[in-house]
């Protein structure tokens, strides 16, 4: 028996200023699976408490209760939008797991740098890009190896369930804090000095990158497949039968010989990637 199902019908399962039951957070919680094909566990009970607490203050809502009722109706649409991107992670930094975009440099991109000067045609997907440092890290690699790669016919797409970071992305103004592993050379050349340390991306660096509000367990409308898939750190928030169903949607969605890179805890289940000349690598760096 659950840690939640033991508690009296109605009683509250988180301490705090408003009432939260069991019935509340399986509500929230099947929402959330419908709408953006995220698992909640029970033990996350707490978190989503303290997420939405906020939502509720502002609405001038007193019960979790209430919370429910408004965004199960229509006439809670935007607020039911709100809720999602407050129990969305998004953790993410540039150039995180540095070794990724070490083996796009060293064995993806000249390929594919070949082929735009030759007039071809490449993209790349950030799939949950958060704030914007995964796509921007990746337009600094190929910048990087390819300065005038604007002028060509090459595109990342950047896109993430959550449209406030697709609105701090797009914003494209980072803090100190969050520049240091930006390799200087890069920063350099490519980005503007704003003040306290921070940096803007460059013209070049923007004209690469393409934000997009996008589901991921809903419709894709993109027409073209992909060379290079970012999607690291994302899956594991799905149940393992979505997970498949997302590595079949990936597959089918880039080229031959393409390259999907993933995180360490995520293990790609669709055998057919390898029999399609498709590569997906994990945190180590080795093929999943």
């Amino acid at each position: 028996m659950s840690t939640l199902s033991v508690r009296q019908a109605g009683s509250s399962i988180a301490g705090g200023e408003f009432p939260f039951t069991e019935r509340d957070f399986r509500q929230i919680a099947a929402m959330l699976y419908a709408d953006a094909g995220l698992a909640l566990p029970e033990s996350k009970a707490t978190l989503v408490y303290s997420r939405l607490a906020k939502r509720l203050r502002a609405l001038g809502l007193e019960s979790f209760r209430a919370y429910c009722e408004l965004v199960s109706n229509a006439e809670g649409a935007g607020e039911r939008r709100n809720m999602l991107a407050a129990l969305t992670t998004n953790v993410t930094r540039f150039f995180r797991e540095p070794h990724h975009f070490d083996d796009l440099g060293r064995k993806v991109l000249p390929g594919l740098v070949s082929r735009l000067r030759q007039g071809g045609r490449v993209r790349i997907w950030s799939a949950g890009c958060s704030t914007g440092q995964e796509p921007y890290s990746i337009a600094l690699t190929l910048l990087g190896m390819m300065p005038d790669a604007p002028e060509h016919d090459v595109k990342i797409l950047a896109s993430d369930i959550d449209p406030n970071v697709i609105i701090a992305g797009r914003r494209g103004i980072y803090p100190r804090t969050e520049v240091a592993p930006i390799p200087a050379e890069l920063a350099q050349r490519w980005m503007v000095p704003r003040d306290a340390g921070a940096l803007e991306v460059g013209d070049a660096m923007r004209a690469l990158v393409a934000f997009r509000e996008l589901n991921l367990v809903g419709p894709w409308p993109m027409k073209g497949r992909f060379d290079v898939i970012f999607c690291r750190n994302v899956v594991i928030y799905f149940d393992e039968e979505t997970q498949h169903r997302m590595w079949g949607r990936f597959r089918s969605t880039m080229q031959p010989g393409g390259r999907l890179y993933v995180g360490h805890s995520e293990r790609v289940t669709d055998g057919a990637f390898r029999s399609d000349g498709l590569t997906a690598y994990a945190l180590a760096g080795a093929p999943a």
